[in-house]
């Protein structure tokens, strides 16, 4: 069964490790288009997230994203930097908030596991 958009954030924060976002205090909004086309938002606060569909008011950053693209991007599929640079992969707002992605867990791994959860 292939992974979704909708599996990939419902999963989200079984995959989040709390001492690695110390002093992280962000909204990050998710858009999707393509496939799988829809937005999410991701609230971390307190060493905690709590991901959500829908649009929040004021994030601190966004990031869109095909939902295929995204999708080979939190597999190790596609590159960030080179998502990035082939305007795969668009972040707006203050790209502090991009300490995200050091607040997962992100080995082989642990993609695994978090694949068959």
């Amino acid at each position: 069964m292939p992974l979704t958009i909708a599996d990939l954030m419902s999963k989200m924060p079984g995959a989040f490790l709390p001492e690695k976002a110390q002093g992280l205090d962000a909204v990050i909004q998710f858009n999707f288009t393509g496939a799988e086309p829809g937005s999410w938002f991701a609230t971390i606060k307190d060493g905690a997230v709590n991901v959500e569909q829908g649009v929040h008011p004021n994030p601190k950053m966004a990031l869109t994203a095909d939902s295929a693209d995204y999708i080979q991007l939190f597999t190790g599929e596609l590159d960030p930097m080179q998502a990035f640079m082939q305007g795969k992969l668009r972040l707006e707002g203050d790209l502090k908030a991009k300490k995200l992605g050091s607040a997962y867990r992100i080995s082989k791994e642990a993609l695994e596991a978090f694949l068959k959860s």
